[in-house]
């Protein structure tokens, strides 16, 4: 085949340039994100039951549905939590590669069957299924800088006027709004009521009947008698739109004279639809939403067009109303792919400047770097029809990809160059002569590299995801590289080389260049004689060396397992979170003081690096309530930021300031380093109530847990993501007593929730909207226990009586969100390890700890923690599948079982390097670590094929063994440091960075070039012992059998 091309160079150039053309167009249509989609997918059924109590709602709707959740295809675990503003929610998250179309129908028919059997009530509001991806990908917020509209205002306008639009933006999932729109309130007062003799439900019915839409119908309306000139629609009363009209509803009519109106029992307001959160942008009033990405969809093109339409809303928005955007996950997605690009472009001109090193000959340094970006472009075209996209990953393997594709060019061109000194051939008969011998080592090369990456691809869950953005574009950049070095790289070698005349090494420098290249070859020559000297004396004591290569295995193996193991790097995203916990029962005015102190710990202690803080009140990632908030800090952009005021040393600084507010839990935290995977960094996990002991048994058993988790080294930060029990407030009813009173329990029913509650009685138009009306008591008839005497209702008779005549109240405890994980009671808590301790290590002395609970009780893991444990089991099997794979490979391609053996055995000594280099900067066994050390491995292994292949072919032409090493020792010494070095200036760049996206940069580039340069370093002087002493071994057993 290399021959058909040499012969044909323009053919090859064809070819090369059909796949330069067909990766190029795949590079502009393939979507930018900053992982692929590792979250499983996950279904989320919410269901609303108003005024119930948690333990109503867990009771009478999540139990219901979670029964009925059996039979569904690919469900890993469910989680569902019941909370006291009468909310359900229950996820269920299904396998990775789940569809979750497929997937969101199949729960949508479950839930069919659990229709009938729940509340009318709960039916009537409608139970909502969608799919959901947890974390918000940004928060807008809309602050009114001349002042001239209060929260309100905002809240109204954003909620008229920019929710809608911003929902119908592709990719968006669904948008928490903090506010709402404005509605008109009609708060009632008790005593007038009383006076006048006026029950709840009859000012409901007044309100009802006198704001109503009603179609009347036509004048002359078909059929119409012969001879009708007139036609036209007849409108009567519509709905009311000022509170003037609402005041002047009548709510009893003037029989004795006097008519009641609404007015004169009520006051009426166009006040907020919801009181629930407060929201403040740096300090100032302010209303805010949040977007959760769609799943499966790009977060760039999302926030793109997020931006693009608030771009377009702007400029309707009303004077002094502007948009910021306090929490992006983009920006950093955009700054780590532009790194990784510019890493891309710095490994191509160091690969480069060591080529022209070694080659000293600027066409043969040329050849090989024509091979980069053909290879790297077709592997664009190959991500492409795989379907893949750019990432933060598929990168990385390109940046890899690099130092392995030049590799296969530099061994076709090093060569040539060879055999036309040795043999003063002309270039062409060089490299046909030159591919006759070196066309096998090509693709037992590229049949190894790619043996090496393949079975990543079968691992399951979300690291298998991960995996297989690695191995996919470094086993399709292995392909094409060794097509480009068998096709392209020849012909090119055979038309752009300069003859040598023979024994003349290279084309001679004059000048500067000359002295430089003659000393650098003169300290090479040294070198390599030192070097080769060095193997003969090892070679003649093999067993002695042998002992040393076993002692630095075990030293592998010991340092190996000491590495801390973690599942991501934790990464400066350039934005960070809080959440804030006020004490049970906190009022909303209490919360807020504790978040104006941890705003003015943002805005005033580190003003350097916050550019904004947007805080809610109302809302957090551990419930809703008023003793719940959160807050959302930007940080500058990451070149105004040095090391000290990086995300970790923030947060850090944060927690010790913060600590010091007594009257809330304030805890800081990055965002995850993969946003679907739940919305902390650390772990995550439920303690279960397994035997059913009841709900203060599982607090007791929790408190034990987290009492015995804070007395360990090895954790941190172990919190409950729930709210405590809080003191809850009964009314019994004595229905006897109400019934002989001649009451209607509905009606006590209705008075009581429309007075404390709010009741959502119809609409009214407003500002061409329709919007809504709420009744509810005034706020001084509801703040105390005693305010419940205030109120009566009507009996058959017409008399007003007083609740106390049949009604007792008391204090107990109740829980105000209750959780369960699948199917039984569980609490949620999630930690962190302490520092320097491996979250794996974490993981494990969390399950060490809960051994020592009660029976009956046990821990699950949950989100990234499930994946990482599942990741953890499955890396021994993916290293055996990979090493045996390889030694598969090499048997057959040459024939021996010798071969494989003497390959291997250097493996072990590129891990080491990887894991002394990990060691000494104190990173974690992740899973960038994992994929350096496979191409470690496969490095390691490529040179040691180099050495064999030619040692064995010596072998066989009848040199001596221990000749035939030194004779593969000498050739081969140049290509290999050559390509070895190569590599290693491809990947230093990602050792050493820094700014957004260093962390998985220096994860990934400080394993390989740790691997690389022990890896080559041990392997050119141990490979030759390998070789010797696995023939001397073998031919002993061929010879005895």
């Amino acid at each position: 085949m290399a021959r058909f091309f040499i012969d044909r160079p323009i053919f090859a150039w064809v070819i090369a340039i059909i796949i330069m053309l067909a990766g190029g167009l795949a590079l502009f249509k393939l979507p930018i994100s900053m992982y692929p989609n590792v979250a499983p997918p996950a279904v989320e059924i919410s269901a609303s039951y108003p005024g119930a109590s948690a333990k109503v709602v867990e009771d009478s709707v999540t139990q219901i549905i979670e029964q009925n959740m059996k039979g569904l295809d690919g469900l890993i675990y469910f989680s569902s939590n019941s909370s006291s503003n009468g909310q359900a929610t229950i996820t269920l998250t299904f396998e990775s590669g789940t569809n979750p179309d497929i997937a969101q129908v199949q729960v949508q028919n479950k839930l069919q069957l659990a229709m009938p059997l729940l509340p009318q009530e709960v039916q009537r509001q409608g139970i909502n299924v969608a799919k959901s991806s947890s974390g918000f990908l940004n928060v807008i917020a809309f602050v009114s800088e001349d002042g001239s509209m209060d929260a309100n205002d905002i809240a109204d306008y954003v909620g008229s006027n920019v929710v809608d639009r911003l929902s119908r933006v592709p990719g968006v999932g669904n948008i928490q709004v903090f506010g709402g729109k404005y509605a008109m309130r009609i708060w009632l007062d008790p005593n007038k009521l009383h006076t006048y003799g006026m029950s709840v439900p009859e000012v409901i019915a007044a309100v009802k009947a006198q704001n109503a839409q009603v179609a009347i119908g036509q004048l002359g309306g078909a059929p119409s008698v012969k001879g009708q000139q007139l036609n036209a629609t007849i409108n009567a009363q519509s709905r009311l739109q000022t509170p003037e009209q609402f005041r002047n509803i009548i709510v009893r009519g003037a029989q004795d004279g006097a008519e009641l109106r609404l007015g004169d029992v009520a006051r009426v307001e166009l006040g907020a639809e919801s009181y629930d959160f407060v929201t403040r942008y740096n300090g100032q009033p302010a209303s805010g939403l949040a977007v959760t990405l769609a799943t499966g969809a790009n977060a760039l093109d999302t926030a793109a067009g997020v931006d693009e339409t608030l771009k377009e809303l702007e400029g309707f928005f009303p004077a002094g109303l502007k948009a910021e955007i306090p929490y992006d996950t983009t920006p950093f997605v955009r700054v780590s792919i532009k790194g990784v690009v510019q890493t891309l472009l710095e490994a191509i001109v160091l690969v480069f400047v060591v080529m022209y090193l070694f080659l000293q000959n600027f066409r043969a340094t040329l050849i090989p770097t024509i091979a980069v970006p053909v290879v790297l472009l077709g592997t664009f075209g190959v991500l492409s029809v795989l379907g893949f996209s750019v990432n933060m990953l598929t990168m990385f393997a390109m940046v890899l990809a690099i130092g392995l594709l030049v590799d296969d060019a530099i061994v076709v061109v090093e060569n040539v160059e060879r055999i036309m000194s040795e043999e003063g051939l002309s270039p062409l008969e060089a490299t046909r002569k030159s591919m006759s011998q070196i066309t096998g080592a090509l693709v037992g090369i590229g049949l190894v590299l790619s043996a090496v990456f393949v079975p990543m691809a079968f691992m399951s869950g979300s690291t298998g995801v991960i995996y297989r953005q690695f191995s996919a574009t470094i086993v399709s950049a292995m392909a094409l590289s060794v097509l480009v070095a068998i096709v392209l790289t020849p012909a090119l070698c055979a038309t752009m080389l300069k003859p040598l005349k023979k024994g003349e090494h290279h084309v001679a420098h004059r000048g500067f260049a000359g002295r430089f290249f003659n000393g650098f070859n003169r300290g090479f020559d040294r070198t390599s004689e030192s070097y080769q000297r060095g193997v003969r004396g090892i070679l003649h004591r093999p067993w002695r060396f042998m002992g040393i290569v076993a002692a630095l295995f075990l030293l592998m193996g010991v340092l190996f397992v000491r590495l801390p193991s973690s599942f991501l790097p934790n990464e400066d995203q350039g934005v960070l979170m809080a959440l804030v916990q006020a004490p049970v029962g906190a009022t909303q005015e209490r919360t807020l003081e504790s978040i104006a102190a941890l705003e003015k710990h943002f805005m005033e202690n580190e003003k350097g690096a916050v550019e904004s803080v947007f805080s809610v009140q109302g809302f957090s990632f551990a419930g809703m309530g008023q003793n719940a908030g959160m807050a959302f800090v930007k940080l500058k952009d990451w070149k105004d930021r040095d090391a000290d005021n990086g995300v970790m040393p923030i947060t850090g600084r944060a927690m010790a300031a913060l600590g010091q507010i007594k009257d809330a839990f304030i805890f800081a935290f990055p965002p995850p380093a993969i946003p679907e995977l739940g919305t902390a960094s650390g772990y995550t996990f439920f303690l279960k109530d397994n035997s059913g002991q009841g709900h203060e048994a599982l607090l007791a058993a929790r408190n034990q847990l987290l009492g015995l988790a804070a007395g360990s080294k090895k954790l941190a930060n172990v919190r409950p993501n729930g709210q405590e029990d809080t003191p809850q407030f009964r009314i019994d009813i004595d229905v006897a007593k109400a019934s002989s009173l001649g009451l209607s329990i509905d009606q006590v029913n209705t008075t009581l929730a429309t007075a404390w509650g709010s009741s959502y009685i119809d609409d009214f138009i407003d500002r061409g909207r329709v919007k809504r009306v709420f009744v509810q008591a005034d706020q001084p008839f509801r703040m105390v226990p005693e305010d419940f005497d205030l109120w009566s209702v009507k009996n058959d008779k017409g008399e007003m009586v007083p609740f106390s005549a049949f009604a007792s109240k008391h204090w107990d405890y109740g829980s105000p969100r209750l959780e369960r994980y699948n199917g039984v009671s569980a609490t949620e808590i999630q930690g962190e390890p302490a520092p320097g301790v491996a979250s794996g290590d974490a993981m494990a002395e969390i399950e060490q700890l809960a051994k020592q609970l009660p029976a009956g009780f046990g821990v699950e893991w949950t989100a990234m923690s499930y994946q990482e444990r599942q990741a953890g089991s499955q890396t021994p099997l993916l290293y055996t599948l990979s090493l045996m794979i390889v030694f598969l490979c090499l048997a057959a391609l040459y024939e021996s079982w010798s071969v494989p053996t003497s390959v291997l055995l250097v493996a072990p000594l590129g891990i080491l390097g990887a894991v002394l280099a990990n060691t000494f900067r104190g990173m974690e066994r992740d899973i960038y670590f994992q994929v350096a050390m496979l191409t470690t491995v496969g490095l390691t292994s490529k040179n040691a094929i180099l050495i064999v292949e030619f040692a064995k072919e010596h072998l066989e032409k009848g040199a001596g063994l221990i000749e035939a090493t030194m004779h593969a020792v000498r050739d081969r010494l140049r290509p290999i440091i050559m390509t070895s070095l190569a590599f290693g200036m491809g990947v230093l760049p990602l050792a050493i960075s820094s700014g957004a996206g260093s962390g998985a940069k220096q994860a990934i580039g400080t394993g390989v070039l740790g691997g690389m340069v022990v890896g080559t370093v041990l392997g050119v002087f141990f490979v030759p012992l390998f070789f010797v002493v696995v023939q001397r071994v073998f031919k002993k057993r061929n010879a005895t059998s």
